[in-house]
């Protein structure tokens, strides 16, 4: 009883926060405190529970086993307690907070334009950390609370803290030089496969749609070139023999008088689903749901005046 006299409801939340982010300044953000606010906090909440409740291992701050015991008690007991407490609404003209969002370049050719365009305009005090990573390295992030938000292609299942949005299903197209290709403007399947071929992938040799899809039908393709980025494929291929399949929406600033031809890939490629994940640990914060709201909003404008190019 006398530890509970000692704790008011703002400990509370900045030991949630704590515990959730596991680190300090991202603490003190999230709650709008300067970080010696938020560090004198955690040296009071580790005198009320006699315990370090984070502990730094391996060059960052991990929960000990009191704090994993005290996060999901303290999470249902603030959401209880949000039911009784007037809490400011997020208003986010008057933000001011980092976002980390996590995506490969053509996930930031998708997501961010229209994101950025809206945030300047109605949230100019929101800042984004965007960085890329393999799929497996994303939800990590995302798991560990280094991450907001990630975006890609990731097979399911999916752990259970993690939550999952589609944003849209995407196709696949090919692209190769106008001057190579025949008045059809487009490959019958051995004169595609006999082309090389321009794969964009992180690593190597990594799996990917299009292999399993030539792999069902019992054929390979030549690659040619190997790159991580999307960006610079379509400039690779033009004037030359090279014939580039990707993400139909990778090519949303085709230009008509570009010297490319896109048209339908010659084998049944599957259509992915391009998802938003981020941790269960977000669903309370206002911040990061009007963020959510505001990625799936744009993509659904953008939809709506989408290129078709080609």
């Amino acid at each position: 009883m006398n530890n509970l006299r000692r704790i008011d409801l703002n400990l509370l939340v900045t030991l949630h926060a704590l515990l959730m982010e596991k680190h300090v300044s991202r603490a003190a953000q999230r709650l709008h405190k300067s970080q010696p606010a938020v560090s004198h906090s955690l040296a009071s909440l580790r005198a009320i529970f006699d315990d370090p409740l984070l502990v730094r291992r391996t060059g960052k701050l991990e929960l000990t086993a009191r704090a994993n015991e005290l996060l999901p008690l303290l999470t249902e007991a603030l959401h209880q307690l949000g039911a009784l407490i007037d809490l400011p609404a997020f208003d986010a003209s008057q933000a001011k907070r980092v976002f980390r969002l996590a995506m490969s370049d053509y996930g930031a050719r998708v997501v961010l334009p229209g994101l950025v365009r809206r945030l300047r305009s109605d949230a100019p005090g929101i800042d984004l950390q965007v960085s890329q990573g393999s799929r497996a390295a994303m939800l990590a992030g995302v798991h560990d609370g280094e991450i907001d938000m990630a975006f890609g292609v990731f097979q399911a299942p999916l752990s259970d803290e993690l939550r999952t949005h589609t944003l849209f299903i995407e196709h696949f197209v090919c692209a190769a030089d106008k001057n190579t290709l025949p008045q059809t403007g487009h490959l019958e399947k051995t004169e595609w496969l006999s082309r090389p071929h321009v794969l964009v992938a992180m690593q190597s040799g990594e799996n990917n749609e299009i292999e399993n899809a030539l792999q069902r039908e019992g054929v390979n393709r030549r690659v040619a070139m190997t790159l991580p980025h999307w960006g610079v494929a379509s400039r690779v291929v033009a004037n030359t023999d090279l014939i580039l399949t990707a993400a139909r929406r990778s090519f949303d600033l085709f230009q008509e008088d570009s010297p490319l031809q896109l048209f339908v890939p010659p084998y049944p490629i599957d259509p992915f689903a391009f998802n938003m994940v981020w941790h269960s640990r977000r669903e309370s914060d206002a911040g990061h749901n009007w963020l959510r709201q505001a990625i799936i909003g744009t993509l659904i404008q953008g939809e709506d005046g989408q290129q078709t190019g080609g």
